[in-house]
């Protein structure tokens, strides 16, 4: 099957960037696939962060050769990137869509491609995280442009099947990220990290931003004893001056450990190696490419209880789901997880249930769900 597969790769960086490129991978090894990606993703007064492209730090990204041809905002490039599939004579266009931003430059070259040639979307949202008056109008445009859609979660079927019940699709499992390195040593990634090697280790990791809930996890913090410890690792969007404020005024700023950055590749198996636990305090989601991350070094979450966080975690089996968002609550459950001791049979868990998480079974499974439509 030849596939052309549209949306962030190399050298854009990301969460969403590393599940192309993993993805793209896996169809590769029996199928014919190009990638087409963004000569400009984000005019720079959009991007809330320092930058969306790989740096030289950055040695551990997966590199993927594309072409750059889409410029969001630039209507021209549209056009280019239509002759561009066209000419690649493709069966498929996948893509891959999160959020409303993408729903005029994506729309459009899904509804004036080649009309032989189908198109299915990989859904991470349907619903934006931080909403707008106008995306329904905007999502609704593109979708309707699809002849299928991929899910990750209960939660995204059921706002595509609100937003657009003429749909079809196919829910399968987010798979666990392998590239970032393996497990070492604990001792050694909390050196690495110039933490304490004793204490019971709380890790937030990810880009931050307001519906992450970064905010509530620290104030939860803020109430266990000094035998616990505080990773935060990963770049803000936005001011961080807010969370800073409530570290610096709490008299435990000694036990919390700011990594306020993009983490590298080549970084990421060191902070979670060096954790007891990951902790997901989301106000809002679908789902979480961090809890792919964690469960990738058999590290348990704790997540609340929204969108589809809670579908990836089997309550008291690899992970704990906290039902009411509130700090005394976090904080009660943190103590649950380490006062039960169940940090090592919810690792075990975590190793039976990953066997079918792979990125070739997902391959699979969305090559027979082209071959359906």
């Amino acid at each position: 099957m030849k596939i052309a597969y549209l949306s962030t790769f190399y050298p854009l960086r990301g969460g969403i960037a590393q599940f192309n490129a993993s993805l793209y991978y896996a169809l590769k090894k029996e199928h014919d696939v190009k990638a087409f990606t963004f000569s400009r993703q984000y005019p720079e007064c959009l991007f809330p962060g320092k930058t969306q492209y790989v740096t030289k730090k950055d040695e551990n990204a997966i590199k993927i050769e594309s072409v750059e041809v889409l410029d969001t905002i630039n209507p021209y490039t549209y056009i280019e990137t239509i002759k561009h599939i066209n000419n690649y004579k493709p069966d498929i266009l996948l893509m891959k869509y999160w959020m409303p931003f993408f729903a005029i430059p994506f729309g459009i070259i899904a509804k004036f491609i080649d009309s032989n040639i189908k198109v299915v979307t990989i859904l991470d949202n349907v619903k934006p995280h931080e909403k707008r008056f106008i995306d329904n109008v905007l999502t609704k445009f593109f979708l309707k442009q699809n002849d299928g859609f991929v899910t990750m979660s209960y939660s995204v079927s059921n706002d595509l099947n609100t937003i657009y019940p003429k749909n079809t699709h196919i829910q399968l499992t987010h798979p666990n990220y392998e590239h970032f390195g393996s497990i070492i040593n604990q001792k050694v990634a909390r050196f690495k990290l110039n933490i304490s090697p004793h204490k019971k280790t709380i890790l937030f990791f990810g880009f931050i931003r307001p519906y992450k809930g970064l905010d509530m996890l620290i104030e939860a913090f803020l109430k266990l004893d000094d035998t616990y410890q505080l990773v935060i690792a990963g770049e803000c969007y936005g001011d961080f001056a807010s969370y800073q404020k409530l570290i610096d005024q709490s008299g435990r700023y000694k036990d919390i450990y700011v990594h306020n950055y993009y983490i590298n590749d080549k970084d990421v198996a060191t902070f979670f190696s060096a954790s007891d636990v990951c902790v997901l305090p989301y106000r809002t989601g679908t789902q979480s490419g961090i809890a792919s991350v964690a469960f990738n070094y058999y590290l348990p979450i704790i997540v609340t209880d929204v969108g589809g966080l809670g579908e990836v975690v089997y309550d008291g089996i690899n992970g704990y789901i906290l039902k009411k968002n509130s700090s005394l609550e976090l904080k009660n459950i943190i103590q649950k997880y380490f006062n039960n001791n169940v940090k090592f049979n919810f690792r075990k868990n975590i190793k039976r249930i990953l066997i079918d998480d792979s990125w070739d079974s997902f391959a699979k499974s969305v090559i027979q769900f082209f071959c359906r439509i």
